[in-house]
């Protein structure tokens, strides 16, 4: 149907909402279909940059799933990077490491830590309160190939920062002193 309503678009004039639309929603369904490659298609066959942009945009904001998700911030970042402000280009790089750090994890695990795609920093901060140090080590050693250059907000101090805090809480034992009675 999707193929059609292209064919139909070079046929006759078609708004822009109406194709931003179309685009969208064919775009939404490859990607949850899990065919990357045939989004990508589509996204390059989009001869309008600017219809390209609002079609990635919009598709991000429907909040898809983690590897859609991954991909379409991942391709805004690389095509689009200079076209966005400043704050939508951190969000979408925040984004971005953030959904590379969950794809790091075991795939049962990923659903309970989505809700933070987009806050890497708050990922790590869950992942020590719920004492999953090996995946803590994983993310840290991502997070540390992954911010290598980029300016999003969040440091590699950040991070040593937040495994010192915890280490610290780890370490404190508290208890109480007993008098011996004689």
């Amino acid at each position: 149907d999707y193929e059609l309503c292209e064919e139909w678009e070079h046929l006759y004039p078609v708004p822009r909402e109406d194709l931003i639309n179309l685009h969208r929603e064919h775009l939404l369904y490859l990607l949850d279909m899990g065919d990357m490659e045939k989004a990508l298609q589509l996204l390059q066959r989009i001869e309008d940059p600017g219809v390209c942009l609002a079609i990635s945009e919009q598709s991000l904001d429907q909040h898809p799933n983690l590897a859609a998700s991954h991909f379409l911030a991942d391709y805004l970042t690389a095509h689009f990077y200079t076209s966005l402000t400043t704050a939508r280009r951190n969000e979408i790089q925040a984004l971005h490491i953030g959904s590379k750090v969950l794809l790091t994890l075991p795939e049962v695990s990923r659903v309970n830590y989505f809700h933070l795609s987009s806050k890497p920093l708050l990922i790590l901060e869950q992942l020590l309160m719920n004492m999953k140090v090996d995946w803590v080590a994983v993310a840290v050693q991502t997070l540390h190939q992954l911010l290598a250059g980029q300016e999003i907000g969040i440091t590699v101090e950040d991070i040593d920062s937040l495994l010192s805090k915890y280490a610290e809480k780890a370490l404190n034992f508290p208890f109480t002193l007993k008098e011996k009675r004689s």
